[in-house]
């Protein structure tokens, strides 16, 4: 879905014997200048805490964390958050609001 709407993706399922942990995605994702897209808090609080300013991670908060309704409710906000996924930010995304907390996140507030 998100190659047709023009994006490049990647999705790796990982065999059950290799695990690798989220900050090691985050890794990866900042240095491949790419964003994460989940429904897994962990991986907004890891950013959170890190002091980092990327990589962004759209974080789902959905009643069903369903491929397809995740994609509708993405594209719906799109142009509203693409600005903020290119500076750096944690995007969270609910049937009807979205919040943008922009990156670093002071360990102050």
């Amino acid at each position: 879905m998100l190659a047709a709407a023009g994006h490049q993706w990647l999705h790796k399922q990982l065999p059950v014997v290799e695990v690798v942990c989220d900050a090691t995605i985050l890794a990866r994702a900042k240095r491949q200048g790419e964003c994460v897209i989940t429904h897994d808090l962990d991986y907004g609080q890891l950013l959170a805490f890190s002091g980092d300013r990327a990589p962004s991670v759209v974080l789902f908060r959905l009643r069903r964390a369903d491929t397809r309704i995740m994609f509708e409710r993405l594209t719906a906000v799109w142009k509203e958050i693409e600005e903020d996924v290119a500076s750096g930010a944690i995007i969270t995304v609910e049937e009807a609001i979205r919040r943008v907390r922009r990156l670093p996140i002071s360990r102050n507030n």
